[in-house]
């Protein structure tokens, strides 16, 4: 299988892991809808919405930039009403925006954890229920979330609670969906990394350059949601993925082109047993 004449919702796809999705997608002759608030090139971070529409059409796909805050209901509602319209249909919706702060419980400000919530809890929820309409169309409908397996692990919790259970709460809208519409065929699953991703994210919240290094290529997440996509929705859903085991059950067994840095010890991402990190 793979994703020709198919559309995909994919919020925060402007750079990063979302675009990198956007990208694999278009290759198949995708549409994309890019759903997502820069509009305006950003002094220290690269990509628009308009330029990701570029570039997903310079790869093969069609694009559709849409200017979303998915904090706002009526906005997700609208957006994805438009995309629908404009290509007929959606089969595939991503949830990939997110806020990141990794404040401990007496460091973050209201403000700020309010903020996250909003982000990755609330948007997965309103992007993912505005979706199901059409997806009940769709004859293999996905939704993805870039959100962690559910281990309950407190040592995890501890370091740094609101992000945590920002990006749990993610995870338990797939869950409760996966169920709550299994009758539909439409599939709810997580996906997350093993390693952290060279993107803006890690470059400016958790270690600049150096942890660049340690990292992977969003493309590892982009063909892991790629094979995710090409499951049939009834058989796989509820599930909560990492990257490289979803590569590995599709017989792939060389990471290295992965790397940002051939030589660099790999860092486990949040969320993640360091017990389980390659050896390669």
């Amino acid at each position: 299988m793979n994703l020709a004449g198919r559309t995909l919702f994919i919020t925060g796809g402007s750079r990063g892991i979302g675009l990198a999705i956007a990208l694999r997608a278009a290759r198949d002759g995708a549409n994309i809808a890019i759903a997502a608030k820069t509009a305006e090139p950003h002094p220290k971070l690269e990509g628009t919405i308009y330029s990701a529409a570029e570039a997903i059409e310079a790869a093969g796909g069609r694009a559709l930039p849409l200017l979303l805050d998915v904090r706002d209901a009526d906005a997700v509602e609208t957006a994805v009403a438009r995309a629908a319209d404009h290509f007929g249909g959606i089969d595939i919706c991503v949830n990939n925006a997110s806020a990141i702060n990794l404040s401990r419980s007496l460091e973050i400000d209201v403000k700020r954890f309010d903020l996250i919530q909003q982000i990755n809890m609330r948007g997965t929820f309103l992007v993912s229920r505005a979706c199901v309409p059409y997806l009940k169309r769709s004859s293999n409908p996905h939704v993805l979330s870039l959100s962690p397996p559910l281990d309950m692990r407190a040592e995890w919790f501890a370091q740094h609670l609101p992000y945590t259970m920002s990006k749990y709460a993610m995870s338990m809208v797939m869950l409760g969906m996966a169920e709550e519409f299994r009758a539909d065929g439409i599939a709810f699953n997580g996906l997350w990394p093993r390693t952290t991703i060279a993107t803006a994210a890690v470059a400016f919240a958790l270690g600049g350059d150096a942890m660049m290094q340690r990292s992977r290529k969003p493309e590892i997440m982009a063909d892991a949601a790629h094979t995710i996509f090409c499951r049939a929705s009834r058989l796989y859903t509820g599930n909560f993925a990492i990257d490289d085991d979803v590569l590995r059950e599709e017989g792939i067994t060389d990471f290295t082109r992965y790397r940002y840095a051939a030589q660099s010890a790999l860092e486990p991402d949040i969320f993640v047993d360091p017990a389980t990190m390659p050896t390669e």
